[in-house]
């Protein structure tokens, strides 16, 4: 089961977030970063990247370690006006 949930996971094209185009210098900064880690260097878009990774924690109902939390909490608090959109993956 758990083999099956990652490979749809890793496989996820149902969703427009799961693929975003970035260059190879970009890519390979952010690495396996969190938000508590890592944001854009474009500020301008760090809500609407915030709000897609926490769609993507919901829509897949992973884990948020303290870090990261507090890193996305202080995020929203700067996005007021930032919707978090997303749809359950299917089990």
């Amino acid at each position: 089961m758990v083999c099956a949930r990652r490979e749809a996971y890793a496989n996820d094209l149902a969703s427009p977030d799961t693929l975003i185009a970035v260059s190879a210098a970009s890519n390979r900064s952010k690495a396996d970063k969190d938000p508590a880690e890592w944001l854009p260097s474009d500020g301008s878009y760090h809500c609407t990247y915030a709000a897609t990774w926490v769609a993507t924690k919901l829509r897949w109902d992973l884990a948020v370690d303290e870090a990261e939390r507090q890193a996305l909490l202080g995020l929203a608090e700067d996005c007021p006006n930032t919707t978090v959109v997303y749809e359950r993956a299917a089990s």
